[in-house]
């Protein structure tokens, strides 16, 4: 079983109780009240409709890449490690509740949140990872120890001390090099601006004097000084008028010189329209991701779509990518076997954009020789076909090493040489 075995401090090699701590605690523990006077945590955030896009679209990208761990050969290739333990526990099944898609969603979900990811790390008698349970971050202590190296307390389970090598610990950005940053923590103003302009919109529809139009008498009629005449004059209005499609198009007849004026939309209510679009570019801001990303397709056209989503791939999902297979190299493989093993995750799915320029670029690799057929096939998902692993070569390129003896011109070529050029004088 997992826990018992886990907080055996004999087999986990805990501390001593005596030992002198240095706490460095996740720093999005507590909430913070922000300039506008919003109140911003992680569950109060992900009410922003566009922080909670750029959080889900980070987990999920990377949550459908597969992760395999390679092995290096002797030829300078690379073949998956189908037969190594950790195998299975990062390509298949980190735990026995969450799937690799649930796992890796909810690690990068953190990362987004809280700035740090952690997992339990529960090892066979060899050593080798055989299930990776996620903590959440708000759970999880990180202390430093008189060795320089972080420590890890656990908050809900009688403040159990664990060693490095009992944690997977993946973090965003750091000062200290032992907790990473939180995007929320650190920019609560942004998110707070963004919540404070949500919020206001949401009162001017709900409990703002805003009308859509009103009902004027002439100036010298004489004023209706029942309220009760006032009322039913407007409810009837509004019965026999309002409503949506029912008395759309529907005929009104005023008596006594009345008028009716609609209202248009004023010059504040559309500042706040601009309020509240300016809110989505700076949370997108804040996560690296195009606004086009997240549905907000103001500025987005057929002509850059496609590069603004290998720009994610390449300026917003990689750097996530290589701090994982960093940490996951560090935590779950053991020293002697990082020179010839290594973790990375396959994103190339990703980064094949339109059919047409993919065929062109398959076209140039298999023309100058170094995709064959059965390659080219390979990357589409095909089967192999027979005599499909012949690599083709240029007829008009030769090795430079065969033009040496040929450069120097024979005697009687340079006789020629200088017959022509006479002829030219």
């Amino acid at each position: 079983m997992f826990w018992p075995s886990l907080f055996n401090s004999r087999a986990t090699g805990s501390p001593q109780k005596s030992q002198d701590w240095t706490g460095n605690w996740v720093s999005s523990n507590t909430s913070r009240q922000s300039a506008a006077g919003t109140m911003v945590n992680t569950e109060t955030a992900l009410g922003v409709s566009a922080l909670r896009g750029c959080v889900t679209l980070l987990a999920e990208s990377l949550a459908q890449l597969p992760c395999e761990l390679y092995r290096r050969d002797d030829k300078g290739g690379r073949e998956r490690a189908i037969d190594h333990p950790l195998y299975d526990v990062i390509h298949s099944q980190p735990n026995r509740k969450d799937t690799t898609f649930e796992y890796y969603e909810q690690g990068m979900g953190h990362l987004a949140l809280e700035g740090n990811e952690f997992s339990l790390i529960e090892r066979d008698g060899a050593g080798y990872p055989t299930e990776l349970i996620p903590i959440n971050p708000k759970k999880m202590g990180v202390l430093k120890g008189q060795d320089g190296l972080p420590y890890y307390q656990l908050l809900d389970y009688k403040n159990q001390i664990l060693p490095m090598r009992s944690v997977h610990h993946v973090k965003a950005f750091s000062l200290d090099g032992y907790v990473g940053l939180s995007p929320i923590a650190t920019n609560a103003d942004t998110i707070g601006l963004a919540m404070a302009t949500e919020q206001h919109a949401s009162a001017v529809f709900q409990r703002g004097a805003t009308m859509s139009g009103v009902i004027q008498r002439p100036r010298e009629a004489t004023a209706i000084k029942d309220q009760a005449s006032v009322d039913r004059l407007l409810s009837k209005f509004t019965e026999r008028h309002g409503g949506g499609l029912r008395n759309a198009f529907s005929v009104a007849l005023l008596q006594e010189g009345m008028e009716y004026k609609q209202l248009s939309m004023d010059n504040e209510k559309a500042q706040l329209l601009e309020s509240r679009n300016f809110g989505v570019v700076e949370v997108c801001r804040l996560y690296r991701v195009a606004p086009n990303m997240i549905q907000h397709l103001d500025k987005a056209t057929f002509n850059n779509i496609e590069h603004l989503g290998l720009q994610f791939v390449i300026y917003t999902l990689m750097p996530w990518i290589k701090r994982k297979e960093a940490a996951m190299m560090r935590d779950l493989l053991l020293p002697a076997e990082r020179k010839n093993l290594y973790i990375e995750f396959n994103v190339s799915g990703l980064l094949r954009g339109d059919q047409k320029s993919r065929f062109e670029s398959y076209a140039i690799a298999r023309q100058w020789g170094w995709l064959s057929v059965n390659d080219i096939r390979r990357l589409e998902n095909m089967p192999p076909i027979g005599g499909g692993d012949r690599y083709l070569t240029p007829m008009n390129m030769i090795d430079s090493k065969q033009l040496e003896g040929s450069l120097n011109a024979t005697p009687q070529q340079m006789q020629e040489i200088e017959g022509l050029l006479a002829c030219t004088q």
